[in-house]
């Protein structure tokens, strides 16, 4: 017990001299990152609290052995949520699910009813690691639903290029101008793309490829791939862009119709779990008459 606590506490006093130096003498970035950082939209602004600043040589520490992965990253994009927020709420729950158990060892303990320090250690890293995995889980839940509100807010973009379109407006035009109508976080997105392109002179498809792959919104892209025929080649793209908004919206039926069964097949598991507790509130007397009279 003496060397297991050694070990814990030598661990401990490594892993925060390490964190320590990386708050000190933080590490460069890469070319490729601080390319990325240029190019990609600005965050929403995010107020700093108690949590980041107090943890923020454990982020640093994180961010050093290159935490969140990529695909984390992708989705705080989507949010736009910093990254030094998200490692914060990592640290924070997972500092709650280790000490939760130890109080509650101590709190048993100093009540008369005395609990396996082993039971409880191993309780706190359980919880511990399921703590620092659970903001990942809330963070591809989040994404999730922003990229369907943003799918669906394409659907109703389409349509109003559509109907600017067929109103004698320019591709360029109808984009810009059915982008200025909506409002919301994804109208937000567009419009900002497209001023993007107005002001570096690039053309407003290659705008909107760039902001599907950014946001990973594979729709966008396949927009951007039609409207550019149009702007390029002179295609019509009224009646494509007609048809890729149905079949959005066919794509989204279809969603709400999956969802809406999976939901009810939930609804069914808590009336089989009373059926059999009852089941087996009926047949436990006779079980245990038939294995005492054997």
């Amino acid at each position: 017990m003496a060397v297991a606590t050694a070990l814990a506490l030598g661990a401990g006093l490594g892993l925060g001299l390490w964190a320590l130096a990386v708050w000190l003498v933080p590490p460069r970035p890469t070319l490729g990152s601080l390319l990325a950082r240029a190019s990609a939209p600005p965050p929403t602004p995010v107020a700093d609290g108690l949590g980041p600043t107090v943890a923020r040589p454990v982020v640093m520490a994180l961010q050093a052995v290159g935490l969140p992965g990529e695909r984390v990253a992708r989705e705080l994009t989507v949010l736009q949520r910093p990254l030094a927020t998200h490692l914060a709420a990592k640290i924070t729950y997972a500092v709650v699910g280790l000490c939760s158990p130890l109080v509650l060892h101590v709190a048993l303990t100093l009540t008369g009813l005395p609990v396996g320090i082993e039971l409880s250690a191993l309780a706190a890293l359980a919880l511990a690691f399921a703590g620092f995995l659970l903001p990942d889980v809330q963070v591809r839940s989040a994404a999730g639903r922003a990229r369907t509100a943003f799918r669906h807010a394409l659907s109703a973009y389409l349509d109003l290029v559509w109907i600017t379109l067929a109103g004698g407006a320019g591709i360029e035009s109808a984009l810009t101008d059915a982008a200025t109508i909506g409002r919301g976080w994804a109208f937000e997105q567009i419009r900002r793309a497209l001023d993007t392109a107005r002001l570096t002179r690039t053309p407003p498809w290659t705008a909107l490829r760039q902001l599907g792959e950014h946001l990973g919104i594979t729709d966008l892209v396949d927009l951007s791939a039609s409207v550019s025929l149009a702007g390029s080649e002179g295609a019509k793209v009224r009646a494509s862009l007609a048809t890729k908004a149905h079949a959005l919206r066919t794509h989204q039926i279809t969603d709400a119709e999956t969802d809406a069964q999976s939901a009810t097949e939930r609804m069914s598991l808590p009336v089989v779990a009373l059926f059999l507790g009852y089941l087996a509130f009926i047949a436990y007397p006779a079980l245990t008459q038939v294995l005492t009279g054997l």
